[in-house]
């Protein structure tokens, strides 16, 4: 029985596709008008109101300095063209899919990346120096791993030629 590779994606990884889909990487994009270096700067960037100087920093940054952003935000809700979002919902996951969507339309490489992982499952683990059963993700977090890369897998998807 053959089996299935896999990526981690991770900008810690030794793969260069992983570190380019990471939320990490620095790939600037347009959303709603709005410059943005990174995704992972959106994410936390949008932890904090529309009028908060925290946000537009954390847009402006990549790696991770904009994780470090978004600490102190609180994690209730998301602001976003001057909706509030509960924090962890789906529409808050659909926003971040937008951001993951004009990072990979706007950048040819990040896109060539993902295409470029053809066949591969996609995962990503946080911590993979850390055993598998003792390793918790965080109830938290901003982006669960398992819908990063549903949302990796359906944009490849999507762009794939059909064969």
């Amino acid at each position: 029985m053959a089996t299935v590779a896999t990526l981690n994606v991770s900008s810690r990884s030794t793969d260069s596709r992983a570190r380019r889909l990471s939320n990490f990487s620095y790939d600037p994009f347009v959303l709603d008008g709005e410059y943005i270096v990174s995704v992972e700067g959106f994410i936390q960037g949008i932890k904090f109101p529309e009028d908060h100087p925290a946000r537009l920093r954390a847009f402006q940054l990549f790696g991770i300095k904009a994780k470090r952003s978004g600490r102190g935000a609180k994690r209730q809700f998301v602001w976003w063209t001057g909706q509030i979002i509960s924090y962890g919902s789906p529409e808050h996951y659909a926003l971040i899919e937008r951001a993951i969507r004009a990072k990979l339309d706007q950048n040819p490489d990040a896109m060539h990346a993902l295409l470029a992982t053809k066949g591969m499952v996609l995962i990503h683990d946080y911590d993979p120096g850390r055993p598998a059963p003792g390793r918790i993700e965080s109830p938290y977090t901003s982006l669960p791993a398992e819908v990063f890369c549903d949302i990796l897998s359906r944009i490849r998807y999507e762009n794939l030629d059909p064969q």
